[in-house]
């Protein structure tokens, strides 16, 4: 496994000292929503540990040869939101939390890299694993004085004519901010150029006939994200067939380069939840859309440039608490993220109403290995049957909100106890003010050595493309 990994590192910096001083015909620009340091090492602990050793087994893009780190703190607060972090990852300016695409009074709208791109000759792909009018996203196409105006970031989309769309689908497609049903946002779009291709086996079949795609779940799939890696069944879209789709799109036919931004917007929502076992297999699923980009590079190592960053950190993730011993391998046990062990907890209620304790503590155990081969404390044990008394014994409410989910309070602390046994904590539910990691390889890779600002990032990225953000 060493001399691999020291082969690969070997030919990556090569090809890193070959291409550093040309100009990139091809940008990946990739983003772990939430994705801070931490979820990056625990990641990488995480399968050393499965492996049966102490350190770490590194992601594909951690060896890239250009590593760092930046700020994210934003124009209004010192913890940044997905609307401030996007748009200085896309404008290269400080904005107030909340706010896409438009400078701090909400007036005046900041031209995106994705933009000077596109006026440069080059080809233009947004993508996500969450919707397409998120944050995130919008912040490279969108100009709106509020992240919640989803159907007025996604008409915006008409406006950039950029050349590929892919993510979930689209929140409010039928409402605007003010609640008013108005035209539905996929015949505007339709109308204006796109086809919409409503799944992975839809995509294949329009590819060849369309020059501008909107790649989205299919008509059963959820509008709003993704599934988790954790609960992905065949035939559930993934952001790697996203990312490959884009690749294959943007480089039909094009002879003057692409921009390709790719955000793995659900390592955010696990972590808002605390959910560690599925932010650490989010964290691996967007390692498999940096894959696709990486294996795109090898094929044009003197025309790439990747780069691999956040838009802040989520959680305040902790990785290790009480003794040195850590035990990230029983992350492992989990099988199903804490929103679909909160439906199976559901369904044991509706098919089991006076389901028992042991009933209730055998799901756990089969779903998270609690008792059977992670230990659960005797405050932890208290906390859960307290709960189970309330939710199958007195039929009352419990729930757990989060950002984007409510879960059952039963499997929310039952994932606070896996954690705890996992020796990893979180500070918070919420974003944090840590440093966000930058990983390059590549054509211009060279500009991105050092600690930076989140702004500098698309500000070096404009240099390269041989523009200027406002």
């Amino acid at each position: 496994m060493k001399k691999i990994s020291l082969v690969l590192g070997l030919a990556l910096l090569s090809m890193h000292l070959v291409s550093a001083q040309q100009k990139p015909k091809y940008i990946f620009y990739m983003i772990g929503d939430g994705m801070g340091l931490n979820q990056v090492n625990l990641t990488e602990m995480y399968l050393a540990e499965t492996e049966g050793r102490i350190g770490i087994s590194p992601l594909v893009f951690s060896q890239f040869p250009v590593a760092s780190f930046a700020t994210s703190y934003s124009s209004s607060n010192g913890v940044t939101d997905s609307g401030a972090g996007g748009t200085a990852l896309a404008v290269g300016h400080k904005t107030k939390n909340g706010v896409i695409g438009m400078d701090s009074t909400r007036t005046k709208p900041l031209k995106s890299i994705a933009y000077i791109a596109k006026e440069k000759g080059m080809k233009v792909g947004i993508t996500t694993s969450v919707s397409i009018d998120h944050a995130t996203p919008a912040a490279f196409y969108a100009n709106q004085p509020d992240r919640n105006m989803y159907y007025e970031i996604a008409n915006d989309i008409v406006k950039s004519n950029f050349d590929f769309f892919g993510g979930a689908g689209f929140l409010k497609p039928e409402e605007n901010h003010k609640k008013e049903k108005v035209a539905s946002i996929i015949p505007v779009l339709q109308k204006s150029g796109y086809t919409v291709a409503k799944g992975f086996d839809s995509y294949n079949q329009v590819k060849g006939k369309s020059s501008k795609i909107i790649l989205t779940n299919n008509e059963q799939g959820d509008a709003g994200s993704l599934k988790y890696a954790l609960d992905r069944k065949e035939g559930d879209l993934t952001l790697q067939q996203i990312t490959k789709a884009a690749i294959e799109s943007l480089k039909k036919d094009n002879n003057n380069g692409f921009f390709l931004m790719v955000e793995g917007g659900k390592i955010d929502w696990a972590c808002h939840a605390n959910d560690g076992a599925t932010a650490v297999q989010e964290v691996l699923d967007f390692n498999q859309s940096v894959k696709e980009a990486l294996a795109f590079y090898e094929q044009h190592p003197n025309e790439t440039l990747i780069i691999v960053t956040a838009d802040h950190e989520t959680g305040g993730m902790v990785l290790g608490i009480g003794s040195s011993k850590l035990s990230f391998k029983n992350l492992a046990l989990q099988k199903t993220s804490q929103s679909e062990l909160s439906t199976k907890i559901s369904a044991l209620r509706t098919s089991t109403p006076n389901a028992s304790w042991e009933q209730v503590k055998q799901l756990l155990s089969d779903q998270l290995g609690l008792w059977s081969t992670a230990q659960v404390s005797k405050d932890d044990e208290k906390s859960l049957h307290e709960t189970y008394l309330k939710s199958f014994v007195n039929h009352e409410s419990e729930q757990s909100k989060s950002l984007y989910a409510t879960d059952d309070k039963l499997a929310t602390l039952a994932v606070k106890a896996l954690n705890k046994a996992s020796t990893l904590g979180w500070g918070s539910g919420n974003h944090s003010a840590s440093y966000i990691p930058i990983f390059a390889i590549g054509a211009g890779s060279e500009k991105f050595t050092h600690k930076m600002e989140n702004i500098d990032i698309p500000k070096k990225v404009a240099e390269l493309l041989g523009g200027q953000l406002d």
